[in-house]
């Protein structure tokens, strides 16, 4: 029988899971390049799972220097039929608290210096790909479902704003995001979100609160110390969200 393939994007935080133990270390070019990290193939019960660090696997790779297109190309080339992909956010909205896991359903792209598209020109054919519903609700729902039975705070839906970074918002761009209907910010998931989209490949993100961003003024401004040590915690919650859908994977 053969396995299903999945693909794991590993976000800030996540440059090295258990799934990397014992694993067939893939190293692969593509015609965008190389990936952002060796592929890391592994067998996990009824599925193979394929996992690439974002960020490299010492976190050498800045938001913007992130090579999407070889990342996402790759993962498609090697047979993956869905991706799953973990990020670090701030939240936007009171009720989204540092440690609360989200899936969101939308997302804005405010990035500018990033290669968000594989159609750079029309020499093969006029197009535009349709992005109404970037994220996979099926994906989304069943990771859900997860968090649910393990009693892991979660929501269902959210906006992400992409942001180009690596700085973090001013409290002025903290605010007009909130306005403009964003519920989280990040620097990674609209350009990663949107090729996969353009290869049809399902897409989801487990995206993990660590903080309030700039628009709270009865605390400080989000600083990296702070997104880390939420992030450890928060960590574990993906992990064990991760093994469960993949030992429940059919």
């Amino acid at each position: 029988m053969t396995k299903e393939k999945i693909a794991l994007i590993g976000g800030s935080g996540l440059e090295k899971l258990e799934l990397q133990k014992n694993a067939e270390i893939i190293n692969m070019e593509t015609p965008y390049g190389k990936t952002s990290s060796p592929i890391y193939k592994s067998d996990f019960n009824a599925v193979e799972v394929f996992f690439l660090s974002r960020h490299g696997l010492k976190h050498e790779h800045s938001p913007t220097k992130v090579n999407n297109r070889a990342n996402i190309w790759a993962l498609q080339k090697l047979g993956c039929i869905k991706i799953i992909a973990t990020t670090a956010v701030g939240s936007l909205r009171e009720e989204i608290k540092p440690g609360h896991l989200i899936f969101p359903d939308q997302f804005i792209d405010f990035t500018r210096f990033r290669h968000n598209t594989f159609f750079d020109d029309f020499t093969a054919g006029i197009n535009h790909p349709p992005m109404a519903d970037p994220f996979d609700a099926e994906l989304n729902n069943d990771l859900a479902a997860i968090c649910k039975e393990l009693s892991i705070a979660h929501h269902v839906k959210g906006t992400v704003i992409t942001i180009e970074g690596p700085r973090f918002s001013t409290r002025a761009e903290s605010n007009m995001f909130r306005i403009w209907g964003a519920d989280l910010i990040n620097m990674s998931i609209a350009p990663e979100a949107a090729l996969a989209n353009e290869l049809k490949l399902p897409y989801a993100a487990i995206a993990m609160s660590t903080d309030y961003d700039s628009w709270k003024i009865d605390e400080d401004g989000v600083n990296m110390e702070a997104v880390f040590a939420v992030f450890k915690a928060n960590s574990k919650k993906v992990v064990s969200l991760l093994k469960a859908y993949f030992e429940g994977y059919k």
